[in-house]
């Protein structure tokens, strides 16, 4: 019988999710890859099973198709012990104000999808009694910002949502965790202009997110200077706040 911890990493083909899914492989969990093409995610189940002598298997998973939540949840071949919403879209603010259907998409993926797969994982690990369920939300949500307010709303109302199940999960013996990684050099970042001293590598955000689980923290701001940076940003009174260009 295996008695190996399981993983499962909801978007395991962004860069953070293969990071996050090498940090628990090499710690000897199996892992559970999900994404919209699970074809795509074999090559990664291969290579972790290869490197670390763990199981790897892949999933199909759309975090719009909330339809399909239930069937993904029983078709898993077995409940993981950890579940990691890795799940997100940064889209185009400049966009999104004048096309509903891309505010939406954004919208729905960065706090729709991902805050009702974890709802119905943290129900079945409540009425197990054992498990971490992980968001990655982001520091976009701490305030809302001229240059994002779209994707930080959604990032903010999924922070809550994660904030409220930690809470109500602190009874059993479930943990919650909310990871705001801050700027990572990503597929999802290239192009930015990103700063230097406040970014961190993929790696990083997967290595921090494993600690969090083992450690059994709360909230992860990755790089701890953002956490400085977001006490500053939300101290600013609101007529200072609304003149600043960024």
């Amino acid at each position: 019988m295996n008695s190996r911890k399981i993983v499962l990493v909801l978007g395991g083909s962004s860069d953070i999710g293969r990071a996050t899914a090498r940090s628990f492989a090499k710690a000897g969990w199996d892992v559970q890859l999900a994404g919209r093409d699970a074809a795509a995610l074999e090559p990664d189940a291969a290579d972790l099973h290869a490197r670390y002598g763990i199981g790897a298997s892949t999933h199909r998973f759309d975090v719009l198709d909330t339809a399909s939540f239930d069937g993904f949840v029983a078709g898993l071949p077995a409940l993981p012990d950890v579940v990691i919403s890795i799940v997100g879209l940064l889209g185009s603010q400049e966009t999104a104000e004048r096309d509903l259907d891309h505010a939406t998409t954004i919208m729905r993926s960065n706090y729709e999808g991902p805050a009702l797969i974890l709802g119905l994982f943290a129900e079945k690990f409540l009425a197990r009694g054992s498990g971490s369920i992980v968001g990655v939300s982001s520091v976009a949500g701490d305030r809302g910002r001229a240059s994002n307010y779209v994707y930080g709303s959604a990032k903010a109302g999924f922070s809550a949502f994660l904030s409220g199940l930690r809470a109500r999960a602190s009874r059993s013996g479930v943990h919650v965790v909310t990871v705001k990684p801050g700027f990572v050099r990503t597929k999802m970042t290239e192009g930015m202009k990103l700063i230097g001293p406040l970014t961190v590598e993929a790696p990083v955000v997967g290595d921090a997110i494993f600690g969090a689980v083992e450690r059994r923290t709360d909230v992860v701001y990755v790089s701890g200077k953002w956490r400085l940076v977001m006490f500053i940003i939300k101290a600013l009174p609101e007529a200072v706040f609304k003149k600043l260009k960024f």
